[in-house]
């Protein structure tokens, strides 16, 4: 995987655009002021994440004696129920009651939304291109988590102009998109399993 690919690869897996109606439906009852703060921590967890699995994902992952397929079946379940919550609204919004104000906290925003396993897969992928100094892959990632960072932090402004029934249909409509992703991840993840036990 060539550095540029790579760059454009964890745009895409990170999914900026496509994660702002989340964002937007998750923070829709922290305070305006607040909410950026939130954002911005949670993209710094993200980052030390993506930062952790670039350079020691492989060894956790054979320590553990997980596989891929486990990490990435795991991450479309999270992902189905959330967007099951979206589509069919509970009390308490998409995360259900919380005692911290329903802000959210690592989970979603930052894992699986940002940091999913898709991008980890990535990561673990470029950690292991021969050819390609570890440093080099380092400032791609900066770039693309630049990148992502810049579009979510926007997102308050984007609240601004879909008002409560916009943000209601958007976070619908992104519910059904999130059910199909969390599926062909599972499917996906299932299928490199079956592989694998079929060898």
């Amino acid at each position: 995987m060539e550095p540029i690919s790579a760059f454009f690869t964890l745009i895409f897996v990170m999914d900026p655009l496509g994660n702002i109606p989340v964002f937007l439906s998750l923070l829709k009852n922290v305070d305006n002021r607040r909410r950026i703060k939130v954002i911005l921590r949670e993209l710094l967890i993200a980052l030390v994440v993506m930062f952790v699995f670039l350079f020691f994902g492989s060894y956790f992952l054979e320590a553990l004696q997980l596989e891929q397929p486990a990490v990435k079946m795991a991450g479309a379940i999270v992902l189905l129920i959330i967007a099951l919550r979206m589509i069919f609204p509970q009390a308490g919004g998409i995360m259900g009651e919380d005692q911290y104000g329903g802000e959210p906290f690592i989970v979603p925003l930052a894992i699986p939304l940002i940091a999913g396993p898709s991008t980890l897969a990535t990561l673990m992928l470029m950690a292991h291109t021969e050819g390609t100094s570890l440093w080099l892959w380092t400032l791609v990632v900066i770039g693309a988590w630049a990148v992502t960072s810049a579009v979510l932090l926007a997102s308050p402004l984007l609240y601004k102009l879909l008002k409560e029934r916009g943000l209601l249909a958007t976070e619908r409509l992104m519910g059904m998109i999130l059910i199909m992703i969390a599926v062909q991840m599972f499917f996906s993840g299932l299928a490199v399993f079956l592989n694998i036990e079929g060898h």
